[in-house]
């Protein structure tokens, strides 16, 4: 396995292949990008560990950007790895020399995770045709553009095999951290949003519920009420538990399968997302009490003329009045009293009514005029989601929450950011400032929010608007993302002990990501994602033929407690238990990553 990248990613995703899955793993890096220590899991903990510790003691050429650096390899052995060879490449850029050099010739599959997507592109075009039979994952923000470049590379692949020099594992996947990060971290945000995976022809919805038991099955159990975590045995989440498990955790909540549908059904979109706005956010609330009231005196006096007038049809009178207030000449002279008094009256109404019509109009204007424009937050806003940062992340949080029809108020301090268009789109409203300033998150209605949720890039800018808000707020719910692992479990544990009564959560973006693109790599297609506390939970689609775990067996047999479940055979939304599973079956199983590693 080769892994290219400049960032976070990079490093988990080679800690995750070989930690989890036991492969062997060759990393290009930037000279520059492995000052910090990079996370490291699973079995390989201690190999890797020495693996991205130690200093790379080939020195860095002035050749150009196209020259490459090798470090030694590193024979690893132990941990089950069975002494598979290891190494970082170092180069400035991923270029045909660099790649051959990492050995893309002889490769399974190739890891494109810089955070540039022009420069993930180039490179896996150079790696298609340097081996048409290698599995290619890229990471691209840009959905439309990745659907054009996984069809291009996959004609070319398919091409190739036409010509004798490819093979039937040679795909390519697009995968995008912050689509695969986003519906975790807006999920946590809101309490009882359902954590949606959807698959081809199913919607799975999975939810946190107060107590296990519920629903179509149990997922997870969360840690009891006051217990760490990461403190382990009974105080750390159970994932995949089986049905004694689930017994004696009577009253500890936990994540249930809620439903599995049709994915016709999807999810309700937000309102207000076209480019005219909605006809209710044209006035203010103000000016429209001042039209229904004006509205419901011309109908008083069209009624009490009809009433005064003997004969008169009802409709004739509500013109009558009309004529009134629009001051026609039509005096009522040797009219009864009634009449006369009805018109005076009419006029006077008339007279009320036209600086009202005045303000609809200049509102109307105004409201069209700005509706570019970003919002500001509106006044007696409360119950919302403060959401910091508009970047990759924070755009794609934005759009799910709205999904959801969860009501948002964006701080960016960047006037450039990439999500501003989003919102301005979605109608959202936006502070600019910085959040460790005073007076911005004050700004965005903290002390009414329902929660904060800070997605910045950058730790300390997270940690710090997180503090604040609680100072505020003792008891806002607030979900924060941060890079480095132990630096997140430690603010976790601080937080949840300083606050115990109001829900912490911190999410790191490759900790929930980097499974999916493990899993594109194994040729597995890794649909989602749900963060359980620290823990993650997959959900997949396996083939049945070729696993003896599943082949033969049925839909209760197969499962294994703590490792994996099968939830439903792709394209039916009702399985039985007892559906006894064939190799021309598909499913969807939720596992752990030692658990999907397993299937293999």
């Amino acid at each position: 396995m080769v892994v290219c990248g400049d960032d976070g990613l990079a490093h988990r995703l080679a800690a995750e292949l070989r930690g989890v899955y036991g492969e062997q793993v060759t990393l290009v890096v930037p000279p520059n990008e492995r000052t910090a220590r990079p996370p490291v899991v699973g079995r390989a903990r201690s190999a890797s560990a020495a693996l991205f510790d130690r200093v790379v003691s080939a020195a860095v050429g002035r050749g150009g950007a196209g020259s490459a650096h090798t470090a030694p390899a590193t024979s690893t052995g132990g941990g089950g790895n069975g002494g598979d060879g290891a190494r970082v490449l170092e180069a400035f850029e991923v270029t045909e020399a660099v790649l051959a050099e990492a050995g893309v010739e002889r490769a399974a599959a190739l890891a494109l995770v810089f955070d540039d997507d022009e420069t993930n592109i180039r490179a896996a075009l150079t790696a298609r045709r340097l081996n048409p039979r290698l599995r290619l994952v890229l990471r691209l923000y840009n959905r439309r553009l990745g659907q054009h470049i996984e069809e291009l590379l996959d004609q070319a692949a398919a091409l190739a095999a036409g010509n004798g020099e490819g093979g039937s594992d040679a795909s390519t996947t697009v995968l995008s951290d912050a689509d695969t990060a986003a519906p975790a971290l807006a999920a946590t945000a809101v309490a009882g949003t359902s954590k949606v995976v959807q698959t081809e022809g199913l919607l799975l919805r999975a939810v946190e519920r107060p107590s296990a038991g519920s629903g179509l099955c149990t997922l997870a159990l969360l840690s009891p009420p006051g217990a760490d975590p990461e403190g382990g045995g009974e105080q750390e989440p159970r994932l995949l538990p089986d049905d004694d498990e689930v017994r004696q955790a009577a009253g500890r909540a936990a994540v249930v399968l809620e439903q599995v549908s049709s994915a016709g059904g999807g999810e309700s979109a937000a309102p207000g997302r076209g480019g005219v706005p909605p006809l209710a956010s044209l006035f203010s609330r103000r000016l429209r009490w001042s039209l229904a009231g004006a509205t419901a005196c011309v109908v008083a006096l069209a009624v009490a003329l009809w009433v005064v007038t003997p004969g008169i049809h009802p409709l004739r009178a509500f013109y009558y009045t009309l004529l009134d207030l629009f001051a026609i000449d039509d005096p009522a002279i040797g009219a009864p009293l009634g009449r006369q008094i009805l018109q005076l009256l009419s006029g006077l109404v008339g007279l009320l009514l036209l600086p009202v019509l005045l303000a609809a109009v200049l509102e109307a204007l105004g409201t069209f005029r700005t509706a570019s424009a970003l919002r500001k937050p509106p006044r007696g806003l409360g119950g919302h989601v403060v959401l910091l940062g508009l970047g990759k992340i924070g755009t794609r949080v934005l759009t799910r929450l709205r999904e959801l029809n969860i009501p948002v108020v964006c701080v960016e301090s960047d006037p450039e950011a990439r999500g501003l268009a989003t919102a301005r789109r979605l109608r959202v409203p936006v502070v600019f400032g910085d959040v460790t300033q005073e007076g911005v998150l004050e700004s965005a209605k903290i002390h009414r929010a329902y929660a904060l949720l800070a997605v910045t890039s950058a730790d300390t800018t997270n940690l710090e608007a997180v503090l604040y808000a609680r100072s505020v707020r003792p008891d806002l719910r607030v979900v924060l993302r941060l890079y480095d692992d132990d630096f997140a479990t430690a603010v976790y544990r601080t937080l949840r002990a300083a606050y115990p009564h109001a829900l912490t959560r911190s999410r790191s973006v490759t900790h929930l990501a980097a499974p999916a693109f493990a899993g594109a790599m194994l040729g597995r297609q890794v649909l989602g994602a749900i963060a359980v506390e620290r823990r993650v939970l997959l959900f997949a689609a396996v083939d049945v033929a070729g696993h003896p775990q599943l082949e033969g067996r049925t839909v209760r047999d197969a499962f294994r407690a703590g490792s994996w479940r099968v939830l439903a055979l792709e394209g039916r939304t009702d399985t039985a238990p007892d559906h006894v599973l064939s190799n021309e079956d598909r499913v969807v199983v939720a596992a752990t990553r030692r658990g999907l590693a397993e299937l293999r």
